[in-house]
């Protein structure tokens, strides 16, 4: 999967980027289909200790995945979005394989059904 990460009026150091790339791989175990993924990182420029906010967008088949979190570090704004673009990952799956689990499953009782009458 090709990353893509930028930062709006600073530069991000190695540890930062190294953090972003193994948690957005981590993606990849949700979904399979991801095409790539674009990392914006910014500061906000605001009195509260919570300005800095990570946008991630996931490049799928067919429409994009995006979440956008912001807190007082980039690790923990990038572990929000991340844990939201999971969320988004497995319904967009769930929904790719006609919903989830046992209730979409028709079940036929067979036990009073007649082989010669078939």
């Amino acid at each position: 999967m090709n990353i893509n990460i930028s930062s709006l009026h600073f530069k991000t150091d190695k540890k930062l980027e190294v953090f972003i790339t193994e948690k957005v791989e981590k993606l990849n175990k949700v979904y399979d289909n991801i095409i790539g993924a674009e990392v914006s990182l910014k500061l906000e420029n605001t009195d509260k200790p919570e300005n800095r906010t990570t946008e991630i967008r996931m490049k799928i088949k067919g429409n994009d995945a995006m979440a956008s979190k912001t807190a007082k570090t980039f690790e923990e704004a990038i572990d929000l979005a991340v844990e939201a673009l999971k969320k988004q990952l497995k319904k967009i799956k769930d929904k790719e394989r006609g919903g989830s689990g046992v209730k979409n499953m028709l079940f036929l009782d067979t036990s009073e059904v007649d082989i010669e009458e078939i």
